[in-house]
């Protein structure tokens, strides 16, 4: 899967969690909370879970470069989680994130998931604009940030037909 985005090709490779790549990637997302909120993201993350058919982890690249990675679990029932968005700063303001999250959306549809959640903070602006402009909404909390005063939780519906973002991705 590629398309273009300035100055370079975006090139998303689906990886095992435990790929170096990835595991570089969720590294600087985990200094981003870190950051941010003072500490690592304390939500279980087990590898297996990203691994086809019950998951997908995505890297993005720029011109053969690490620029950002996120992936999905299933929580059964027709539901599934995204996990681990995150562009590199260097990468941002180019539709990294939004073509990853689009591509993951499309994955958890066709693996025959109804909606998708995730799990959020007060402290990521950037973070909640992408998915309200995705179209996500507030659900109830889960896991261990449920009752967290800064965590903010989404949810969105994806329904069996949904046109597809044709601009936002390419195969």
């Amino acid at each position: 899967m590629s398309t273009s985005a300035e100055p370079g090709l975006v090139r998303l490779r689906a990886v095992g969690y435990s790929d170096p790549v990835a595991q570089h990637l969720v590294a600087r997302v985990q200094q981003e909370y870190v950051v941010r909120y003072g500490g690592f993201d304390e939500a279980v993350v087990d590898p297996a879970e990203f691994s086809a058919p019950v998951g997908l982890f995505l890297v993005a690249e720029v011109d053969g470069v690490p620029a950002g990675c996120g992936g999905w679990r299933s929580f059964g029932n027709g539901v599934a989680e995204v996990k681990r968005m995150y562009v590199e700063p260097a990468f941002r303001r180019r539709g990294i994130a939004a073509l990853v999250l689009v591509t993951l959306e499309r994955s958890a549809r066709e693996a025959g998931h109804r909606q998708l959640l995730l799990n959020s903070g007060d402290r990521q602006p950037e973070a909640l604009a992408l998915y309200d402009r995705a179209g996500y909404v507030p659900v109830p909390g889960y896991g261990v940030y449920a009752d967290a005063p800064d965590a903010v939780f989404l949810g969105k519906d994806l329904e069996v037909g949904q046109p597809e973002e044709d601009d936002a991705w390419a195969s």
